[in-house]
């Protein structure tokens, strides 16, 4: 946390010491998230939407004046939501967590260190506005994990728990996003957009047991995924 705070302080004198390289541009973001958890099991379903932030250092290589690979490195703050499970089971397993009711609310509240990577295209200048489509792919690696379980029957609801060793690592995930950037002057602009993100790989460790009524214990082997909803606010230099 605190590198990234000091590479947020030194990106404008970093941006001045590359000024004359016309092809580069940095700036930074503190942007809010609308962050929601989905799964592959029908069994299982969102509950709830986490309100989180993106804080971080944006980059761009302009290979043509309207087209560059665009990167950054920032943290995604209370990244996730809630999963409601039809059947009781045994979910976090490996934090301790013994087997609750049907009906739980498994709430996560995770926070990664991300790296994105995607293709900006924008519009010529039309006064001081260009406008701008941005898809992308992004490396989110895990920095903490907490969780909270609510349902019927369910006491100290309101308890955090550690839950990393349920949630992998790594989260990789596809987006697309749009905006506009407005010019203050040759060297400074403000930009603002809506980004969509959805996560591919697995995030959940999937050691598990589900107890469905009439049936043999089963493992619990659902993909859980995270998708949000970003609105960027940010500053280029």
């Amino acid at each position: 946390m605190r590198i990234l705070f000091l590479l947020i302080l030194f990106s404008p004198l970093v941006a001045g010491q590359l000024q004359a390289q016309e092809n580069l541009r940095f700036g930074f973001q503190v942007s809010p998230v609308f962050s929601r958890m989905h799964t592959t099991d029908p069994n299982i379903h969102p509950a709830g939407t986490n309100l989180g932030l993106k804080m971080g250092i944006l980059g761009a290589y302009y290979f043509r004046e309207n087209y560059a690979f665009s990167t950054g490195i920032g943290f995604f703050f209370n990244a996730g939501g809630t999963l409601q499970h039809d059947f009781s089971g045994q979910y976090w397993t490996r934090s301790g967590i013994d087997t609750l009711p049907s009906q739980a609310q498994l709430k996560y509240n995770l926070q990664y260190l991300e790296i994105p990577l995607g293709l900006k295209m924008r519009t010529r200048e039309f006064g001081y506005i260009r406008y701008f489509l941005e898809p992308g792919f992004s490396l989110a690696i895990k920095t903490r994990a907490n969780g909270q379980i609510n349902g019927p029957g369910i006491s100290n609801s309101n308890n955090t728990i550690n839950i990393s060793n349920d949630v992998n690592a790594l989260l990789l995930s596809v987006g697309i996003g749009g905006g506009v950037e407005y010019s203050i002057n040759e060297s400074l602009a403000l930009t603002g957009g809506l980004f969509f993100q959805s996560g591919f790989s697995d995030l959940t460790r999937d050691s598990g047991t589900v107890l469905e009524p009439g049936k043999s214990p089963r493992r619990e082997d659902s993909r859980g995924n995270i998708r949000s909803i970003t609105l960027r606010v940010g500053i280029l230099f």
